[in-house]
């Protein structure tokens, strides 16, 4: 694979390449993770940034359908859209749907837009191992924007916090009282709760819902990179596109004020230093997947499951073995 004529493709803007790059970065191969390091190098003196949004809710709350009709709302500005959405992987066969861009077909076919279907592999956390380096790539093909769904599975998703400049919690109507809305987790790395489904005779309740989400918002500690008033709650209906706007508008301050006091760029250096211990982490942990390594492991379970070595024994020895010991 010629890297040098591939990055050059890509900071050009095609699609075929953006792809291609993408599916070398999620390998897991050896030789494919070198000559993805030497691509996401090439590319990042291309020096453009895109809007990173974050976006999560729970299965059923409306995120394709809201991304989808907020990702025309933007390609209708003249905005370049990409949407890399993370399916849940079977933790039994290891396979998964995909099924996001067939969700987003009005989207799928609109020439300033890009989806991506991504496999979570167990990852934990709603988004997939190597989100953080498809969305450098969406940034050096020239996309303004860039929508990172997570999985969907609950108040642990915090992890695409750390890969995106604004974060955006998607509700339903309905979805919890005050009491509920003061979780800790997920609520608190929130820039925006948006109250999906606010049309027909779901209005009152998404009113009512989005009033108690806000006075919820009000108990949180307040956070020194959020301006007057945020977070804050607004309601949205993907279904007649009321409130898209307005959240649009939210989102477009919040950014442009948090460029102005220095917040940004301290945060992405901040996110660049926390995937690069991430990847120290997940490279030693590959090295207890190494045959010799394994062997190691499995004598000393052996010992520990017939009562020969206590576990704190044991992990001090496989330490020890690995140089790792203190």
């Amino acid at each position: 694979m010629d890297i040098q004529d591939l990055s050059q493709r890509i900071i050009a803007g095609e699609r075929r390449a953006l792809a291609r790059a993408i599916t070398l970065v999620e390998s897991g191969r050896a030789d494919h993770r070198a000559q993805a390091t030497a691509l996401l190098e090439a590319v990042k003196g291309a020096g453009r940034e895109a809007l990173r949004i974050g976006l999560s809710g729970t299965p059923g709350v409306g995120k394709s359908t809201f991304i989808e009709a907020f990702g025309l709302h933007l390609t209708g500005q003249g905005m370049k859209v990409a949407v890399l959405a993370v399916d849940p992987s079977s933790a039994r066969s290891g396979g998964s749907i995909l099924g996001d861009k067939t969700r987003m077909e009005r989207l799928s076919r609109d020439p300033n837009a890009f989806i991506r279907p991504s496999p979570s592999q167990s990852q934990l956390g709603g988004v997939a191992r190597r989100t953080r380096e498809a969305v450098a790539l969406c940034e050096a093909a020239g996309f303004d924007v860039v929508l990172i769904e997570t999985v969907g599975v609950g108040q642990s998703e915090t992890m695409v916090a750390e890969m995106s400049d604004l974060f955006l919690l998607l509700l339903a109507p309905a979805g919890g009282d005050e009491l509920q809305g003061v979780k800790r987790g997920i609520m608190e790395i929130a820039d925006l709760i948006l109250v999906n489904k606010a049309d027909g005779e779901l209005k009152p309740t998404a009113t009512r819902t989005c009033a108690d989400y806000s006075g919820a918002l009000r108990l949180l500690r307040k956070r020194v990179q959020d301006p007057e008033g945020f977070p804050k709650a607004l309601m949205v209906s993907a279904v007649t596109h009321d409130g898209l706007e307005a959240a649009w508008d939210e989102m477009t301050t919040l950014a442009e004020w948090r460029k102005a006091q220095g917040h940004w760029p301290r945060r992405r250096a901040e996110q660049a230093r926390h995937w690069f211990e991430e990847d120290v982490r997940q490279g030693l942990l590959a090295v207890l997947d190494r045959a010799d390594t394994r062997a190691a492991l499995d004598a000393l379970g052996q010992q520990v499951a017939l009562g020969e070595l206590t576990p704190s024994a044991a992990a001090t020895g496989m330490l020890s073995k690995l140089g790792a010991s203190d």
